[in-house]
């Protein structure tokens, strides 16, 4: 996702994003320890998507 698209998001669907992202995370290694993933790409772009989630909730913390 952008990160533009993250910061207009609230605090709530900032949490499910990151519950979602984790889940999908978690199905995308599976998928690679099993050898049934086919674009290996994935997984440093959920981290990568991951750590923009956190990121912004701790810009959000340390501004309030």
């Amino acid at each position: 996702m952008k990160t533009k698209e993250l910061r207009a998001l609230d605090a709530k669907s900032l949490d499910e994003k990151l519950s979602e992202q984790h889940r999908s995370l978690f199905t995308v290694r599976f998928q690679h320890a099993t050898a049934q993933l086919e674009n290996t790409q994935q997984i440093p772009l959920l981290r990568k998507d991951i750590a923009k989630i956190l990121t912004i909730k701790r810009e959000r913390e340390m501004g309030a």
